[in-house]
C-alpha cells in the first residue's frame, strides 16, 4: 500500500554541523591572499595570531554551533568570548563536531581522486591517523614536497612546518588552478564528513538516501565549463551514498533555505523519499576580517570551515517538519530594502497562514557572530535584522514601540555562526530549533535567509527565502 504524504508538511529528521579548524589555511582565503601579495609582512603578523585547536574548541560561539551551549546561554556569557574560553569544552556536540587541522588534511587526501594532495612521508608516518590506505603519489620524500612548492603548488603546513603540497589540475586553466581546486575539494571533503556523520547519528544507512542537494558556495568547473558543478554528486559519492543522485542549488547566502524547499518539494511530489541537503565550508571566506582583528590585537577568529547536512523525509507525527505552504521567495519586483525583505519573507507568508509576527516563537536570521563583524565596522547583523522585524510588528500594530527590545530578546538570539556566507543564514539554528520543538519549548520557528546576488555583478538584486518549522501534531 502506497504511503500517503502530508500535502504541506515534510519532515526534518536531523542535522549535523561540523567546524574544521584550519588555521594554516587562512592565508589561502581570498582576502588574506590578496593582502599578503601586496604586503608580505602581513603573513608573519597573521601567523602570530592563529588559534590553537583547544582555543577554537573552547570558544563559546563554536560550542553553540555544535550544540553544547544554547544561544540563550551564550547571551549571558562574559565577552570577549575569545578571552573567556570554556573550561573542559568538548570537540563533540549534541549535533556537531570540531575537526582539527591534521584530521582535515586526512579528509582532503581521502576525497582527492586526481593526485592533487601529497604529504611528506616522514611526517605522515608520525600522524598515522591521516592515512588508512594512502593513494599512489600521496606520500613523498621531503625533498619532493619542497620541489612542489617551488613549482607553484600551494604549501600545506602543520605547526609552521611544510608537510605537504596541493597542485593545480591544469597548467593553463584558471578554473583548475591550485587555489580554486583547494576551495572546491575543501567544500567536498567537509560536506561529505557532515553527511556521513549525520547518517551515523541517525543510525541511517547511507544507501537509503536517494537524492543529495548541495548549496555550498563554491564554483566547480573544468575546461570551458567554468562553474558548472555538480558538487552534490561528488559529495554523495564520497559519503558512500551509492543509491543517490544529486544536484547543486546556488543562491548565494540564501542557498540553504532554497535547497531545503526544493528538497521538501521532491519528497512531497513523490519523486524522492530521503533527501539530504548539504553544504561544505567556504575556504575563500577564511580570514575575511583578519586585518581588523590584527589591528585590535585579537586572534584570527575566521579560522574554521563550517559545513552541515540536513536529512528531509516524509513527515511523522510528533516530529519537526517544514510547512511548505509557508515557503516564500523574494520576487524580482519586491522591495529590496530591509523592511521590504521583512515584508516579503516574514509578514506575507505568515499572513497567508493566518499568523502574525508575534505568533512566531523564534526567528532564525543571518546569525553572524558579532565578535567577528563588529571590529571591522560591519555591525551586529542579527540584531539589525531582529530590530527590523520588531519595527515591522510595531507598524502593523502587533506590539508597541516600547516592546521592541522585548521582541528582539524573546524571539531573536545573539549571533554565533562563522562568517561563511551560506552557513550563518538561518540554517545554523536548525539543530537548536529541532531540539526545542521536540521538547515543547517552542511551537514554531521562522527561518529567513537573504542572498547578495549583486556580488556576482549580474544584477543589483538581492534574494531571499523563508519557511516555518513546527512540530507535526496533526
Amino acid at each position: 500500500m502506497q504511503e500517503t504524504l502530508d500535502p504541506v508538511r515534510m519532515g526534518i529528521e536531523g542535522v549535523f554541523y561540523s567546524l574544521a579548524h584550519v588555521p594554516e589555511l587562512v592565508r589561502f582565503g581570498s582576502k588574506p591572499a590578496r593582502e599578503i601579495k601586496v604586503r608580505p609582512e602581513l603573513e608573519d603578523e597573521l601567523e602570530k595570531r592563529l588559534r590553537s585547536f583547544s582555543a577554537a574548541t573552547a570558544y563559546a560561539p563554536h560550542q553553540v554551533f555544535i550544540g553544547n551551549l544554547s544561544p540563550e546561554e551564550l547571551r549571558e556569557r562574559k565577552q570577549p568570548w575569545y578571552e573567556n574560553l570554556i573550561d573542559g569544552a568538548s570537540a563533540t556536540g549534541r549535533f556537531g563536531d570540531l575537526v582539527d587541522q591534521e584530521s582535515f588534511y586526512a579528509l582532503l587526501a581521502k576525497a582527492d581522486q586526481f593526485k592533487l594532495v601529497s604529504f611528506d612521508e616522514a611526517w605522515a608516518a608520525s600522524h598515522l591517523n591521516l592515512f588508512a590506505v594512502p593513494k599512489p603519489g600521496q606520500l613523498r620524500p621531503a625533498g619532493e614536497i619542497a620541489a612542489l612548492y617551488k613549482n607553484g603548488a600551494l604549501p600545506l603546513r602543520s605547526g609552521g612546518r611544510l608537510v605537504g603540497g596541493f597542485e593545480a589540475g591544469h597548467a593553463e586553466d584558471v578554473n583548475l588552478s591550485a587555489d580554486i581546486l583547494l576551495e572546491n575539494l575543501a567544500a567536498k571533503a567537509s560536506a561529505a564528513h557532515a553527511l556521513k556523520s549525520l547518517c551515523a547519528s541517525l543510525r541511517l544507512e547511507v544507501g537509503e538516501i536517494d537524492h543529495v542537494i548541495s548549496c555550498s558556495e563554491e564554483a566547480v568547473g573544468d575546461r570551458y565549463n567554468r562553474g558548472g558543478g555538480n558538487l552534490a554528486k561528488a559529495i554523495a559519492e564520497e559519503a558512500g551514498c551509492v543509491n543517490a543522485a544529486g544536484g547543486d542549488v546556488k543562491s548565494f547566502c540564501a542557498g540553504p533555505m532554497v535547497a531545503m524547499v526544493y528538497g521538501a518539494s521532491l519528497i512531497q511530489s513523490g519523486v524522492c523519499r530521503n533527501v539530504a541537503v548539504v553544504a561544505g565550508g567556504s575556504l575563500a571566506k577564511l580570514g575575511m576580517k583578519f586585518q581588523s582583528h590584527l589591528e585590535k590585537g585579537m586572534p584570527i577568529l575566521e579560522d574554521v570551515l563550517a559545513s552541515f547536512a540536513v536529512l528531509l523525509a516524509p513527515a511523522r507525527k510528533g516530529k519537526p517538519c517544514i510547512r511548505l505552504d509557508s515557503a516564500a521567495f523574494h520576487r524580482v519586483g519586491a522591495a529590496g530594502s530591509p523592511q521590504g525583505m521583512a515584508e516579503a519573507l516574514a509578514a506575507a507568508p505568515l499572513k497567508k497562514l493566518g499568523l502574525t509576527l508575534t505568533d512566531v516563537d523564534r526567528y532564525a536570521v543571518e546569525l553572524h557572530n558579532p565578535e567577528i563583524t563588529l571590529p571591522s565596522g560591519s555591525g551586529d547583523v542579527p540584531r539589525a535584522n531582529y530590530r527590523t522585524l520588531a519595527a515591522l510588528a510595531v507598524m502593523r500594530g502587533q506590539i508597541k514601540k516600547e516592546q521592541m527590545e522585548e521582541f528582539v530578546r524573546e524571539r531573536g538570539m545573539i549571533g554565533y555562526a562563522p562568517t561563511q556566507g551560506h552557513i550563518p543564514s538561518a540554517v545554523s539554528y536548525l539543530g537548536h530549533a529541532l531540539e526545542a520543538l521536540r521538547d515543547g519549548r517552542i511551537r514554531n520557528a521562522l527561518f529567513i535567509s537573504k542572498g547578495s546576488l549583486f556580488l556576482g555583478r549580474m544584477t543589483q538584486l538581492s534574494d531571499g527565502c523563508s519557511f516555518l518549522v513546527e512540530r507535526n501534531d496533526d
